[in-house]
Order: structure tokens, then sequence, then C-alpha cells
């Protein structure tokens, strides 16, 4: 795009974005300091308010980039003169619409596309010193899935989290100079891609799942029966991740803010017993056990990532699936991004159309019904291994 195209389009979405700014209750005040306007090392709500306006604008452009018309639904405020893009970061969100814009391509060829969309951003907290400032805020947006074989799901959403960084500059001016994720898991579909490619092997003596082919089969894989010879419901495991996605159930503890890929499997671990699965007891730290107690704690292999893909399959729970596309519903995927040998995200099944095309629900990022073409278009060189349950 146009570096002219670009700073019209982050003109016009910040002249629209107002409307979605959230603040909290205390959003004008201080890591440092009680909320005071006019106190060293604070700012006023107005202030807050551009700072949420400016994120608001670079996320929702982000999520244009993906989109088949690029337009948003937004009621038009005017637009806001105390925040503006560094040159810098005005050249990295150039370089991130391109990337985004590739995705939408290849979003294209395997049959999705988006139609509408929606960001809100609420800023949570904002932290000020030396002329410094550094904002949080949560992102929640909702993408409406083009209707291209008919019975695709109405929308995908999510959440995401983001540090932003302004300077002061002479005047009293502020200027975005970086913004990053600060989520442990699967990047949201809007976020560039930017860790590198790397292959590496390990040979820990541990089970090894086998990585699934990505290519989309000629014919539509055959559907997974509602229940398996266990007993196992699949329905109701796809019922709770779709109730709980965004509104944690309060009876397990979350790992959002924990590191090592935050919450996902954890939630898919929750799901998975919601279905049938039933406790194995034994040490916490023994891969063959899984449980979760909300006095003892829980086992490794209940929220960590490759700790749960060894009880899975030395337990015979699951079986590794040759083809991502073969996913049904209350099935699992994980994902390996950097091909490491380590695998970095859980993710599980919760919907799926007529024509065979996953959709997944998981935590970290908080995100309802993506589809499988979306994940494989956003991350084509990550590796994937797909699990029967």
């Amino acid at each position: 795009m146009k570096k002219s195209t670009f700073r019209a389009t982050v003109g016009a979405v910040l002249a629209v974005a107002a409307a979605a700014v959230v603040l909290p209750t205390t959003a004008g005040a201080s890591w440092y300091a009680p909320a005071a306007p006019s106190a060293p090392g604070t700012v006023d709500r107005a202030t807050t308010e551009s700072f949420g306006r400016v994120a608001d604008a670079v996320l929702t452009e982000r999520t244009a980039a993906l989109l088949e018309n690029r337009r948003t639904r937004r009621s038009a405020p005017p637009a806001d003169r105390k925040v503006h893009l560094s040159s810098g970061l005005f050249r990295a969100e150039g370089g991130a619409w391109s990337s985004l814009s590739d995705r939408k391509q290849r979003l294209r060829a395997l049959g999705e596309a988006y139609t509408g969309a929606d960001t809100k951003v609420a800023v949570n907290s904002t932290k000020v010193r030396d002329g410094k400032a550094t904002v949080r805020v949560t992102e929640t947006t909702t993408l409406t899935y083009k209707k291209i074989r008919g019975d695709e799901p109405g929308a995908t959403g999510f959440q995401a989290h983001h540090e932003l960084t302004f300077a002061q500059a002479p005047g009293g001016r502020w200027e975005l100079t970086g913004i990053r994720s600060t989520d442990t898991g699967l990047p949201a579909v809007n976020a560039p891609l930017t860790s590198p490619q790397v292959q590496a092997t390990t040979d820990s003596g541990l089970p090894v799942a086998a990585a699934a082919s990505t290519r989309r089969p000629a014919r539509k894989p055959a559907a997974k029966p509602a229940t398996s010879p266990n007993g196992y419901n699949y329905a109701a495991m796809a019922a709770y991740t779709e109730k709980y996605w965004r509104n944690y159930n309060p009876a397990y503890p979350s790992y959002d803010s924990a590191g090592a890929g935050g919450d996902c499997t954890n939630f898919v671990s929750q799901a998975l017993k919601a279905g049938g699965w039933k406790h194995a007891p034994g040490s916490w730290d023994d891969y063959r056990k899984w449980w979760s107690d909300p006095k003892l704690g829980n086992t490794l292999s209940w929220v960590g990532v490759n700790e749960w893909s060894w009880f899975a399959l030395s337990s015979k729970r699951t079986t590794n699936l040759s083809n991502v596309w073969e996913l049904g519903v209350g099935d699992v995927l994980q994902v390996d991004f950097n091909r490491d040998g380590s695998k970095d995200h859980t993710m599980l099944v919760s919907y799926r159309d007529r024509w065979g095309t996953p959709y997944l629900t998981y935590h970290s990022n908080n995100t309802y019904r993506k589809s499988l073409a979306s994940l494989l278009a956003s991350y084509p060189n990550a590796k994937y291994y797909a699990y029967r349950t």
C-alpha cells in the first residue's frame, strides 16, 4: 500500500475510533500515584482517552486489512489531535498492513473471508514518568464470516492485550512509538507474523506426537461420531469452551499471566473433563497423571502444552490424526510455531461446518470459533498436531 493511502486510512480510522474506547473509573491514574490530572507523573482523563483512541485506530486498521471491503461500521466523532504515530511506528504499521493483506489472500485461497469487524479498546492502566507513558489496553474484536459455503458461523471473536509506549514532544503532544502484545499464547488473527521460523529436532524419549499434514484433501473427511467408545461427549466439550471462552469458570484457576503458553491447555483440559475425561490420580509432576483440584492444584499435564500431549498419547485417550482437516468437534489441535520441537499452543474444535472446516475455541488469546483456514493462513510454516479424542 502506498504511504499516502495508509496515512489517509489511519487518519480516517482515528476520526471514528473514540466511540469504541472504554475507560475504567481509574483510567487517569498513574501506577505510581493516585489519580490527579494535574499532579506530576500523571496525565488527565482527556489524554488517557486520546491514548485509547490511537490504540483503537491502530488495531482497527490492522483488522481492516483482513476485510473484503475494508469498512467498519462506526460513528464518527471529531478526530483526536493530542496523539499521533511516530514516523518509525507509521512505517512499521504499513508493513503490518501489507503482511495482513497477504494473509487475507491466503485466506481467500482457502475459501474464507471476512465481511465486517468491530474493535473495542479498554484502557486498563497508564504509567507516566520522565515524559514517557506506558499504557496497557485490552482489545476485543469480532469478525463477521462471509457466507461462502453457507453454514459458516456468524462470527469469530477474540480478546488481546497490548502495551503501548508514548513519548511527549515539545509543546505537550504525545507520540505513539511502540505497541507490543503482552499475551503469552496464540497471537490474534490481526497480529502480523514476526516470529522467526527455525528448524530443530529433539529426542527426549517421551511419547512423540506425529505432525499432521495441512493440505486440504480433495474429498471431505468422514464425519466424527457424536460420542466415543469410551462414552466421551464431544458436544459437551464444545459447549464448555463456547460458554467459558471469555468469561472464565471460577471453579478453576487462570494461568493467563503465568507465561509458558498461558491458559490454553488448562482450558482444554477443563473442556475434556466436562465431556467425560476422568482424573488420573498421582504425582503432580508425572506426565502419566492428569487431574485438577481447587485445593491441591493440578498436574503439569493438565496445564502444560507438551505434558498434555505426553499424557494424552501414553494414556491412549487420543490418537494422532494424519491431516488437520480430519479434526472433528471435541478434537484437539496443537501448534509448534517456530518448529523447534516444543509445542506452543493447545485448542479444541467447537464447531465444524458441513463442508468439513473445523473451528477452534481457546484461551490465550481468548478466541471463539476461529477457523482452521485462518490458522493455516496466519502461520503457514508452523507444525500442527491433531488429536482425535
